[in-house]
């Protein structure tokens, strides 16, 4: 199982210096992936939960290939409708160029309904978009001169040079809990991507979904590559709302283990609480990751201790 960091990219206590330390660091560390999250307007509804500065992270991923040499690199998640697909295309074509083969898209719907208006994007159909666009994006990826007619984008003979290192094209995870998603990742990704997930629920609701979504489809089964909370306490954490990485140590291990055993790809960690306090100092984060990399995880295996 690989781990892997979500890079904060927004919030009082970033910068340019301080997500090149985010990098460097989790690639020493042994990190397998660090990825960035996506906002374009940051109006009240996303300042409230994930405020300015806000580095936009496909220029920020352009950054992260040349700062980094080894450890993969992406997005959790990109909302899709925010872009024209050929733009999302062409600028994830060109971070996997530029990392040799080292990007992950991951993708989402949305959720903040005033950026969603001040960038003109449909928020009601917004599920049914991010559907066509990906199927647009995965064609633009996969055809050097690639064509498209859909209800939301259309388009003709669009030459799409440099296409993507990876083949037949970088991995795509889908974001969110509901049955439209993973639907959307049965059809259109490789993995599926839930975040701040509780054990019981993942285990005994969301895979046997995914797997049944999967049959329906008549597909196979998509990877586990989810995103989880990281809050080290120095006691446990008990109560029916505990999510899967808050706890003392003997927590943490214990939910990596059995992420591991459930058979997951991937896991991201993700050290932002939702205190935007916490945020002004980036080392209580990277103690943490610090911490579960020298005492949890034996990240030169890809497994936990």
């Amino acid at each position: 199982m690989k781990v892997g960091v979500n890079l904060i990219n927004f919030g009082p206590g970033v910068s340019p210096a301080s997500m090149k330390s985010w990098a460097t660091l989790s690639e020493a560390l042994g990190y397998h992936i660090i990825m960035t999250s996506d906002h374009i307007a940051i109006t009240p509804d996303v300042q409230s939960r994930y405020p300015a500065p806000f580095y936009e992270p496909l220029s920020l991923l352009g950054w992260l290939a040349g700062v980094t040499t080894k450890i993969e690199i992406g997005t959790t998640v990109i909302i899709v409708p925010y872009r024209n697909p050929l733009e999302l295309a062409k600028a994830t074509a060109n971070v996997d160029q530029l990392s040799d083969g080292r990007f992950i898209l991951g993708v989402g719907i949305g959720w903040a309904q005033e950026e969603f208006h001040v960038l003109n994007a449909a928020y009601k159909s917004r599920g049914a978009v991010t559907n066509e666009y990906l199927a647009a994006v995965k064609l633009l990826w996969t055809q050097d001169v690639a064509s498209y007619n859909g209800k939301f984008i259309s388009f003709d003979d669009v030459h799409t040079a440099p296409r993507p290192i990876q083949t037949p094209h970088p991995p795509i995870w889908v974001g969110g809990p509901s049955d439209a998603a993973m639907r959307r990742t049965v059809r259109y990704g490789n993995a599926w991507h839930p975040i701040r997930i509780q054990m019981d629920w993942f285990k005994n609701t969301g895979i046997p979904r995914l797997k049944e979504i999967s049959d329906e489809e008549a597909k196979s089964v998509p990877e586990l590559c989810p995103r989880i909370r990281l809050r080290l306490t120095d006691s446990p954490v008990t109560g029916s709302d505990r999510v899967v990485g808050e706890g003392d140590i003997d927590q943490v291990h214990r939910d990596l283990a059995e992420l591991e055993n459930l058979g997951c790809s991937y896991v991201i960690l993700d050290t932002y609480a939702d205190d935007l306090e916490a945020i002004k100092n980036n080392e209580i984060s990277w103690r943490m990751l610090t911490t579960l990399a020298e005492k949890v995880l034996d990240l030169s295996n890809q497994t936990v201790r």
